[in-house]
């Protein structure tokens, strides 16, 4: 926060995975969440002055890298992206059969890329990434119960979409 060049390289070394990970799982290739992750890396010189320690910095690094998937998705709204981005979730999180249909998870996953940014944000965190809801109200800058009443709602959403009991 200070400008010491040094102290940002290792910061930026020491998390350059989740930044990485994060993008991917939301992007589902390569080269688009090689970009992310550098847009990050970019930005986070000027952002880091705005880290101001009420939450964790890996929470508010989320936000950040959040933040920038969003941006590259608004940049790119193609539905091959978005197939691909529900596809890679759903192999993140799913024991499948590589040789084997999978088509209920990936219709899940493509309905979720649909939902509405926070709700979309909030499964993402809980069911993909493992986050408690305490961890994704850190993450999203939230109140508890308002990541609650996300997945509640995302679920209802999912339910009338697909057809399925959640």
């Amino acid at each position: 926060m200070a400008g010491d060049r040094a102290a940002f390289a290792e910061l930026v070394g020491r998390h350059y995975d989740l930044i990485y990970r994060v993008a991917f799982k939301w992007c589902g290739n390569q080269a688009d969440a090689e970009d992310i992750a550098q847009t990050v890396c970019m930005k986070l010189g000027q952002a880091i002055r705005s880290f101001d320690a009420r939450s964790a910095f890996s929470s508010w690094l989320y936000r950040v890298t959040l933040n920038a998937v969003r941006d590259h998705h608004r940049a790119d709204k193609s539905r091959q992206n978005r197939n691909n981005a529900a596809a890679a979730l759903a192999e993140t999180i799913v024991e499948a059969d590589p040789d084997g249909p999978n088509d209920a998870m990936d219709d899940l996953w493509a309905a979720v890329a649909e939902l509405p940014e926070k709700q979309r944000d909030a499964v993402f965190l809980i069911y993909s990434e493992g986050r408690n809801h305490a961890e994704a109200a850190s993450i999203l800058n939230c109140a508890e119960s308002t990541v609650s009443w996300h997945v509640h709602e995302a679920k209802k959403r999912l339910k009338g979409a697909l057809g399925v009991p959640l």
